[in-house]
């Protein structure tokens, strides 16, 4: 957005002020609306719809937009209250602010690893920088034209193709193609898919998006962590033995092991793949789920898209898919806990302190919607720039596959999202089913 005047600005606030009030009535007759039985359950199956959670974020950023409460909404991760983060400034500036808004992974990092972190879970440190510069090595930015994005592109065909106007997207279409892509590019085999699947989701929730610190979760996800060390390991060691050489981001883990370069012996390169398998596999399938939800919601955006594709026209419809994932992102929160005490947005009348040991729920949701940063932001548009978008966070830990997310997404969905008359199934499995775990595991769609 350009810089705005006076007057444009004033007009701007008052309207997020009228749609804050606004949704301070539309929230309950979601609820109302909403199925289930009794008053608590309609309003569960209400906030898990991403309309009603845009619509439960206006009111807060229009009046309280950096709320601090004593509450501890996160339970699995030490902390003395939360702060809610709804500006898309303010978001930012949490985000980037990575020395006094710090990662919290670190433990149950270390218990995927089995004792060591991963650069996720570091600070901004010289072990931090040294990691990711060796994992930047192996896993290569040209890479993704010339291999990545072909293997997603040609297993999505394949897949596709073989179904007869029917398919279950996740596990036959969003899981399988990052799966392939452990196997194929990553260098890690040794499992049946839907083992890898299974363990990179459950370790994702316990390390991402289990707040309460549930126990049954912690037992399933460490049990899936040992499990994939094991393979790993077995990899490693196999491919060590045969003498192999291979150029995959393993193959060249082994050649800078061999060259002596720090923080590559077989412990540090498997740890960095189960980092790398935990990011890629569960987070590009709910991706791509989401973001065909959002185009069937819509028929004019999604017959736009279409054509699109149809046309080969790759980069206008990858505008397409990163705009409807806008509407319903992966993480429509990501966390930091304060390290010491400090304040957001100072030198602003929204400006707050947060204490030391506050999580701050930084709502990127929120600040791709924050209409005083975002031009027309309920509108659908494939003109954005990059920068609207927050989509696998921002800054020193934003995701490090986010260039390959840019090139698989698009190649995942452009094959089906071609079939003539593509459209959800009748009735519940046409629906995204997740199982209470926050990741798609049904959702069908057809075709003629």
């Amino acid at each position: 957005m350009t810089s705005p005047n006076f007057v444009t600005v004033l007009i701007v606030r008052l309207r997020m002020i009228l749609d804050g009030l606004a949704a301070v009535y539309q929230i309950p007759a979601a609820i109302l609306s909403a199925k289930g039985s009794g008053l608590k359950a309609k309003a569960q199956a209400a906030f898990q719809e991403p309309r009603v959670q845009r619509l439960a974020l206006r009111p807060v950023r229009a009046f309280l937009p950096n709320l601090r409460v004593r509450w501890k909404f996160f339970t699995a991760y030490p902390n003395t209250g939360t702060a809610l983060v709804t500006r898309h400034d303010d978001v930012i500036e949490v985000l980037d602010r990575h020395a006094d808004f710090e990662v919290v992974y670190e433990p149950r990092m270390r218990a995927i690893t089995g004792g060591e972190n991963f650069f996720l879970g570091m600070q901004d440190t010289a072990l931090y920088a040294r990691d990711v510069s060796n994992m930047r090595l192996a896993m290569r930015r040209d890479d993704v034209a010339a291999t990545v994005e072909p293997l997603a592109r040609r297993l999505a065909e394949k897949l596709v193709a073989v179904k007869a106007g029917r398919i279950d997207v996740p596990p036959e279409l969003s899981l399988p193609v990052p799966t392939a892509i452990v196997t194929d590019y990553f260098g890690v085999t040794g499992a049946p898919d839907s083992d890898f699947m299974e363990w990179a989701t459950l370790m994702f929730r316990y390390l991402f998006t289990d707040v309460r610190g549930e126990s049954a979760l912690d037992c399933e996800a460490l049990d899936a962590a040992a499990a994939c060390r094991s393979v790993i390991d077995a990899a490693i060691a196999k491919r060590k033995a045969s003498g192999q050489t291979k150029d995959d981001v393993l193959g060249r883990c082994l050649v800078m092991q061999a060259a002596g370069l720090p923080g590559m012996d077989d412990l540090d390169i498997r740890n960095n793949l189960i980092g790398l398998v935990i990011g890629a596999i569960p987070t590009l399938s709910k991706a791509a789920v989401q973001a065909l939800d959002q185009l069937l919601d819509r028929p004019e955006e999604f017959a736009s898209a279409q054509q699109a594709a149809l046309d080969g026209n790759d980069a206008l419809f990858a505008a397409h898919v990163f705009e409807a994932l806008r509407f319903n992102p992966i993480n429509p929160l990501i966390f930091r806990r304060a390290a010491s005490d400090t304040k957001i947005a100072a030198g602003h009348f929204r400006a707050r302190k947060i204490p030391k040991d506050t999580m701050v729920l930084a709502a990127n949701l929120s600040a791709m919607f924050d209409p005083m940063k975002i031009e027309a932001p309920e509108a659908f548009r494939t003109d954005r720039p990059w920068s609207d978008y927050i989509l696998w966070g921002y800054g020193l830990h934003g995701c490090f596959g986010a260039y390959v997310n840019r090139a698989v997404l698009p190649a995942i969905l452009k094959p089906l999202v071609t079939r003539p008359g593509l459209r959800r199934a009748a009735g519940e499995a046409g629906q995204i089913e997740t199982g209470n775990t926050q990741f798609p595991k049904h959702f069908v769609v057809e075709w003629e």
